[in-house]
């Protein structure tokens, strides 16, 4: 699992609970999980990572423009 943070708060960096935006799920008191919400969840980062990459090339785009 993918995590913007590597402290061992609880495993996941969020010491406090509460999203980070890393979409790594860490934020849960929960340590398992179904195969379908692991799918759900990895699925959901795959598109926020498609659309970092959409948004990196966007601004690529407009320096080689500049």
């Amino acid at each position: 699992m993918m995590c913007c943070q590597t402290d061992t708060a609880h495993g996941h960096g969020h010491a406090t609970g509460g999203e980070c935006g890393c979409g790594c799920g860490g934020h849960s008191f929960r340590r398992f999980f179904t195969m379908k919400e692991e799918q759900e969840r990895l699925e959901s980062y795959r598109d926020q990572l498609q659309q970092e990459l959409a948004a990196v090339q966007e601004r690529i785009k407009e320096f080689k423009a500049s």
